[in-house]
């Protein structure tokens, strides 16, 4: 069956999550970054990740933005920071992330083959909105989707269901692209076609659902997305 729609993925796999914390070390005062924005980059990523997790099997839910608030915190504690102004700062930047640089060029090569394009993300709706404007990507989306319109997170089988009803499709006319591993391989289990866009080159996990193809970047993706030559399939 052709594919329907096209869901990316947001935050690492549209907009680049280190961006606040390199940018906060690059500007001005930001010189006490330089050499710990990395750390605190990847850190303030995987608590954000751990919170939803972990948030979802306790059966108590926060929004995405206070989860990115509150892994910030953990964050800047690890690294010994408590400052209020820095703190206001990264957040600031996180709602206005970059997008990767082949993220604009891609989007409008698959608009341009007659794709339907969506998001389907962890954020919240205002979080998306700023995002998509900051970047300049919002005209090419046909749908931005939000796990707050059932208060869950991914990689829970009904936040993937969202794009089918959205679509009014089957799971396997979606081409489902993301940076991360676990949410490809819970969106391969739940029967998407999945792109898993390895830009660190990891290790497939070991989890039900493997991916359909392995991307370096979001480059290739037009030419896999082709659709007259059916490679999701």
């Amino acid at each position: 069956m052709p594919i329907t729609a096209i869901v990316f993925d947001a935050y690492g796999t549209l907009f680049d999550v280190s961006a606040a914390a390199r940018l906060a070390a690059a500007a001005p005062g930001g010189e006490r970054l330089a050499a710990l924005w990395p750390r605190l980059a990847e850190d303030w990523r995987r608590k954000q990740l751990e919170y939803t997790w972990l948030r979802t099997i306790m059966a108590d839910h926060a929004d995405f933005a206070q989860l990115t608030g509150d892994a910030l915190d953990w964050a800047l504690a690890a690294q010994g920071l408590a400052d209020a102004t820095l703190r206001a700062r990264l957040l600031a930047l996180y709602d206005a992330l970059p997008a990767y640089p082949e993220v604009p060029a891609t989007l409008a090569a698959l608009k341009a083959q007659g794709h339907r394009l969506a998001i389907l993300s962890n954020g919240t709706p205002m979080m998306l909105a700023a995002a998509t404007r900051s970047a300049g990507i919002a005209a090419v989306l046909d749908a931005v989707l939000s796990v707050e319109t059932i208060a869950t997170y991914k990689p829970d089988a009904r936040v993937y269901a969202l794009a089918t009803a959205h679509f009014a499709c089957p799971p396997d006319q979606v081409l489902f692209v993301s940076s991360n591993g676990w949410d490809v391989a819970g969106a391969a289990h739940f029967g998407f076609v999945t792109a898993w866009v390895n830009r660190a080159g990891a290790p497939v996990d070991r989890l039900p659902g493997r991916p359909s193809h392995i991307l370096p970047d979001l480059a290739a993706l037009p030419a896999l997305a082709n659709p007259h030559t059916g490679a999701p399939r």
